[in-house]
């Protein structure tokens, strides 16, 4: 199996946890679905008891090249993305130099060409600089060869709420979507952990749940009184989901995403002031995580969203206060989404289906993902076993540059087996082939 690139019988795989199938994948495409498709010329990969799922797309990664290859490239990163599965990556914009013109972008863009592992998605800032300050130069974005079509700050929130409404007005021409990053400036200076009784008992300066709520809300309002389209990244709390699921029955334009992290842990991790568990949005309340997790499963929440954001060991090996916000996710993912959904029966296989590939395809428009496993469409699949005895995950192994995940020492089921973009082969039997 040493052509990654040639044609594919995939052998006895189940189609999204259902159907069991043989699938061929030939020219960047699926052949053919069927039951005891003939081999031919194609090498076979056996895959009893896997579950063949359309490639996953993450709309919210911090790749951090250029500028802060210290902590992650997009070399590294990518490779990462697909050992979890993924076949899509949006790279975010808080890169140094900032991803706010036409220049960058492409760029990053570029460097994921050259890696080659996933299609990397640049996210182009909504404001310069990430200041919050000036409109970025957003319709070059999206005539750049890089095609940007999701704008954020993430980082930093758009607090301005007339900057923010001229940013949805903008985007609206060219069928963009603002990735807003919501945590109200004023309500969070200085804070450390979830408002609660962990932040009182450790001395933690507290994130207020309204800090979150107050911008969703506003950000609701403005997208139906601009008609445009509203993403809401890594929502953390209850009251969140109450917003949304409000603003969607309305009609109005408005996505959400959460995060594995906000899926399974809670801000009693923090008791031992360990930093790896220092992140923005910070880790909530029990009661927090299993609204999170219902949201997900009713579709409030459309999708999941790693926001794997990379530090190098300095930046978090330091006092709480000092030390970087951030984990990472692309690795885990998949593993935590089953721990968390599949196994508690919150979701099934085309459950997770939807809201890990074929929603945030749709929300990133990402063309090309998202896509049944079916004759005629792009060969972007992972196969996975959900059936791998649980393991603990090892940070030293991942092809992250960094190793900040807070599932460190933590025993996750299911395995990445192998990941194909456009029908070559990036992941075989759980390794990088290139």
């Amino acid at each position: 199996m040493s052509d990654v690139t040639g044609e594919w019988l995939i052998k006895g795989a189940s189609i999204v946890g259902g159907e069991v199938a043989d699938i061929r994948l030939a020219g960047g495409m699926i052949a053919a679905v069927g039951p005891d498709l003939p081999a031919g010329a194609a090498q076979v990969l056996g895959a009893a008891g896997l579950v063949a799922l359309p490639g996953l797309v993450d709309l919210h990664a911090h790749l951090r090249e250029p500028g802060r290859e210290d902590a992650e490239t997009v070399e590294t990163g990518t490779r990462a993305a697909a050992l979890g599965g993924y076949t899509a990556v949006h790279a975010m914009a808080n890169t140094e130099p900032v991803a706010d013109t036409a220049g960058v972008v492409e760029q990053v863009w570029r460097l994921g060409q050259q890696a080659g592992h996933v299609d990397v998605r640049p996210v182009g800032a909504v404001t310069v600089g990430l200041g919050g300050k000036q409109l970025a130069e957003l319709g070059a974005m999206a005539d750049s060869a890089a095609r940007v079509r999701v704008f954020s700050d993430d980082g930093h929130c758009v607090a301005d709420p007339l900057l923010m409404r001229r940013a949805l007005e903008y985007v609206k021409a060219f069928d963009g979507v603002i990735a807003q990053h919501a945590q109200e400036p004023r309500l969070t200076e200085g804070a450390q952990l979830n408002e609660g009784e962990v932040a009182s008992r450790l001395g933690l300066a507290g994130w207020p749940a309204a800090a979150e709520e107050a911008i969703i809300a506003r950000d609701c309002l403005l997208a139906a009184h601009t008609g445009s389209a509203l993403h809401v990244c890594h929502v953390s709390t209850a009251g969140s989901v109450e917003i949304i699921r409000w603003a969607k029955s309305k009609g109005w334009r408005v996505t959400a995403e959460v995060t594995p992290h906000h899926l399974l842990l809670t801000d009693d991790l923090a008791e031992g002031y360990d930093p790896v568990f220092k992140v923005n949005p910070p880790l909530r309340a029990q009661a927090d995580v299993d609204a999170l997790r219902a949201a997900l499963a009713d579709g409030t929440i459309d999708c999941v969203a790693t926001d794997h954001a990379p530090h190098p060991v300095e930046a978090k090996e330091a006092e709480w206060a000092a030390a970087a916000m951030g984990m990472t996710g692309l690795e885990t993912a998949l593993r935590v989404v089953q721990l968390a959904m599949v196994e508690t029966g919150l979701l099934d296989w085309p459950g997770v289906a939807d809201r890990m590939s074929v929603r945030p395809a749709r929300i990133g428009r990402a063309a090309g993902h998202g896509q049944r496993i079916a004759e005629g469409g792009p060969a972007s699949l992972v196969l996975y076993d959900p059936a791998a005895p649980p393991e603990a995950v090892d940070p030293a192994t991942h092809a992250s540059k960094s190793r900040n995940s807070p599932f460190a020492g933590m025993a996750l089921p299911g395995r990445v087996v192998a990941t194909f973009l456009r029908g070559t082969a990036t992941v075989l039997d759980g390794k990088v082939t290139r």
